[in-house]
């Protein structure tokens, strides 16, 4: 698939993609991700691999665009954490707060 990042042309393939993406360590993800293999990486990362330009160059959001083009799962930074529902007990239990070891 032929893309443009930062004003260049790129003819990018998903096995292109995941073979450039292939030994490399994800870097910590402040912002949007994108999922490779089992791996999330920060979409400034890949971007980075697979141009070979600086992270100034581009924006995430012309990464984004094209890893979702060619089928990969991207999550954007503003996305929170699933929150876990508490079961009645657990909220009763962290209401009342726990026995105090001193009284017994």
């Amino acid at each position: 698939m032929r893309c443009v990042i930062a004003r260049f042309p790129f003819d990018l393939s998903k096995s292109g993609v995941v073979a450039s993406m292939k030994g490399v360590k994800p870097e910590i993800i402040t912002g949007e991700s994108v999922i490779i293999g089992r791996r999330h990486y920060p979409v400034k990362q890949v971007g980075e691999v697979i141009t070979r330009q600086d992270r100034r160059d581009f924006t995430s959001r012309e990464v984004t665009r094209a890893m979702a083009s060619l089928g990969f799962t991207c999550r954007g930074g503003h996305e929170a954490a699933p929150v876990r529902a508490l079961t009645p007990l657990q909220t009763a239990s962290a209401l009342l707060g726990s026995p105090d070891s001193s009284e017994t």
